[in-house]
């Protein structure tokens, strides 16, 4: 999908109108479609393992539906124990509640597991976090002034694969990613050498490390380097330095396999044919498209145990974790997460939300100590418009509210 990155920020304090990432950035206009509006109303009601009920965040969990998303599921864990709820439906036209802990496409979630793999190598001394990415990858001719880290950061200034956008507002294609032309070919697989390829046969969107512009390009590139320098694919190092010592049974790179295993709920692309309007199930989509930066398979429970060991400190030494911490000005991002401050109801938070090209969200939330967190999926009916999501900020921001702040405004 196409990512932009959100509006620019002061250095001291990223603003909330910057609260979401990938899916928001892509989500911000549209109106609710008609097929959205019979998805219902019903909400699972927590189950005595998550040991309360807590009425503000069903309700926040249901305002989603009322918005039009077809289903929503989230999980939280905080100083009150564990919950867990979800809102609508599983699929259009059946009664069926999203499942709790199902598989969702995570998208863009997968930046910060590829920056934690390769701060792994930076701590271990086979990668420089400040050395340039050519000295590892010859073959593609960077600009030596591109270091490892304006990967992680997005000041690289490489044109994102996806499409992106010239300095004067003109908007460059790249590989189709939205509209009908991305669901027509939503199947078709790609190598990752093939994506930076393509992003290097177009003009660089300014000079390494004088900007910051969001690009998958940037964890395609990542995701090379991983393999380069341990020999082994990514998959495999995300499976040995990640998925087994937290036990994430639920997580995978799917490479070219285009189904979600397991139960999980589904998402839609909604187009005009003809005068006819149709709505196409894109549960199955091949994510190749975004390999290191957007091809993710993931669960609620996953995505809060990987975020919460990593903020705890429990995958990377700690002068390095405050690397990944530190904010570039303009976006808020780090390397591989972004770095929020609510303000004094709140603090701070760490966040990566992801969605791949189209019908699926992901959110990842956590107190700077991992012990708070808050992770979600979200489906609906996609289109040109981006459908529902107009209201998508607004939703994600009363969550917010209610997990870090106690219910009150941040600020």
């Amino acid at each position: 999908m196409k990512d932009q990155s959100p509006p620019p920020v002061t250095a001291t304090k990223v603003f909330r109108r910057v609260a979401v990432t990938t899916l928001a950035a892509a989500l911000l206009a549209g109106t609710a479609t008609p097929a959205m509006g019979t998805v219902g109303r019903s909400v699972t009601v927590p189950n005595a393992a998550a040991g309360q009920d807590r009425p503000e965040l069903q309700q926040a969990v249901q305002a989603f539906v009322d918005a039009g998303f077809a289903g929503v599921t989230l999980r939280v864990h905080d100083e009150q124990g564990e919950w867990i709820g979800s809102a609508g439906v599983r699929k259009l036209g059946e009664a069926a509640k999203p499942p709790a802990n199902g598989r969702f496409w995570a998208g863009s979630n997968i930046k910060t597991f590829t920056a934690t793999l390769v701060l792994q190598l930076v701590a271990e001394g086979k990668i420089g976090l400040d050395t340039p990415v050519a000295d590892h990858l010859p073959e593609f001719g960077l600009d030596r002034r591109i270091t490892v880290r304006m990967l992680l950061q997005h000041t690289s200034g490489l044109f994102n694969y996806t499409g992106d956008f010239d300095p004067d507002g003109t908007w460059v294609p790249g590989i189709p990613a939205t509209g009908k032309e991305w669901l027509d070919n939503r199947f078709k697989p790609y190598q990752p050498e093939e994506l930076v390829r393509l992003a290097l046969s177009k003009p660089a969107r300014f000079e390494p490390g004088t900007d910051q512009s969001y690009a998958n390009t940037n964890y395609t590139l990542a995701l090379l380097l991983i393999e380069k320098v341990t020999g082994h694919s990514y998959a495999e190092e995300l499976r040995q330095r990640i998925l087994r010592p937290l036990h994430l049974k639920g997580t995978l790179v799917p490479g070219n396999r285009p189904q979600l295993p397991g139960p999980h709920a589904h998402g839609y692309y909604r187009y005009e044919d003809a005068g006819q309007w149709k709505v196409v199930d894109v549960s199955r989509q091949n994510l190749s498209l975004l390999a290191g930066a957007g091809d993710l398979i993931s669960t609620t429970q996953d995505l809060h145990t990987f975020f919460s060991a990593l903020n705890g400190g429990k995958l990377l030494p700690a002068p390095l974790l405050a690397e990944m911490r530190k904010p570039h000005p303009k976006m808020g991002y780090g390397l591989g997460v972004f770095v929020e401050d609510l303000g004094p109801n709140c603090g701070t938070i760490l966040r990566h939300n992801g969605s791949p090209p189209h019908g699926y969200g992901a959110l990842m939330y956590s107190s700077p100590d991992g012990r708070t967190t808050m992770t979600g999926s979200v489906t609906w009916v996609d289109e040109a418009t981006r459908g529902p999501a107009k209201d998508f900020q607004k939703l994600v921001d009363r969550l917010v509210k209610e997990v870090f702040c106690n219910g009150q405004a941040a600020g």
